[in-house]
Formats: C-alpha cells, sequence, structure tokens
C-alpha cells in the first residue's frame, strides 16, 4: 500500500518535519557543522516509515517513498540549520556582519575596511 497526500504532509512535513526544523536549530546552536544533519534525519526518516506502518499500514521497505520522506526530513532540517546559523552570526557578531537576507549575512563595510587597512583607518607619520 503506498503513502497517501495526507499521510505524507501529516507524518512526514508536520509531525517529524517540525522536529527536523528544531534538530537543525539543536545543530547550529551548538555550533555543529552542516553534514551532522545526514545521520540524524536518516534516524529520523527511518522512525517515519516505522510509525506510518504502525498507524497507516504503510510500505516498511519501500525505497521510493523512504528516500522522499528522508529528503524532506533532510530540507527542513538544513532550513532550520541555516536561519539559525544566520540570526546567530549577526546577533553574536554584529561588529563583523550584518544580515543578507533571510538565509545569510555578509561582512559590514567597516569590518571589511579594518581587515585590508582602508585609507581612512591607517595611521599617517
Amino acid at each position: 500500500m503506498g503513502a497517501t497526500l495526507g499521510e505524507f504532509f501529516g507524518v512526514t512535513i508536520v509531525l517529524f518535519g517540525g522536529a527536523a526544523f528544531l534538530m537543525g536549530q539543536a545543530i547550529a546552536q551548538t555550533w555543529r557543522p552542516l553534514w551532522q544533519i545526514v545521520p540524524y534525519s536518516f534516524l529520523m526518516a527511518v522512525a517515519n516509515r516505522i510509525l506510518s506502518y504502525a498507524l497507516f499500514q504503510g510500505d516498511l521497505t519501500a525505497p521510493g517513498i523512504f528516500l522522499l520522506d528522508w529528503a524532506a526530513i533532510a530540507a527542513l532540517a538544513a532550513l532550520g540549520f541555516r536561519l539559525t546559523l544566520a540570526r546567530a552570526m549577526t546577533r553574536q557578531y554584529p561588529w563583523l556582519y550584518e544580515p543578507d537576507g533571510v538565509f545569510g549575512w555578509r561582512e559590514r563595510a567597516s569590518a571589511a575596511d579594518l581587515a585590508h587597512g582602508s585609507p581612512s583607518r591607517r595611521k599617517t607619520h
């Protein structure tokens, strides 16, 4: 029996996707690398398949459905990771970085001038 759209949305996106988003935030808040999302999201995808099997008689061994679940969970975890990391960089180092959209940050112009020794900042004798 294949997964229905409602089952995918309810279990994978809402339940496990919400947990994956929080997982991505936790990984970013502890300054761990992005690749750590891969094994954790794999374990969450396994748990997702087991829950779908137990509640909806879903196919436990379908590789296509498992890969789709894993991709959705990993994507939501990466979203939480990047949002949290961008916010942390701009809040923790406001003199160095400024927000550059929702997912990024850039070096402040004044920080770049200091790093490259701009003429306005150099002492002249």
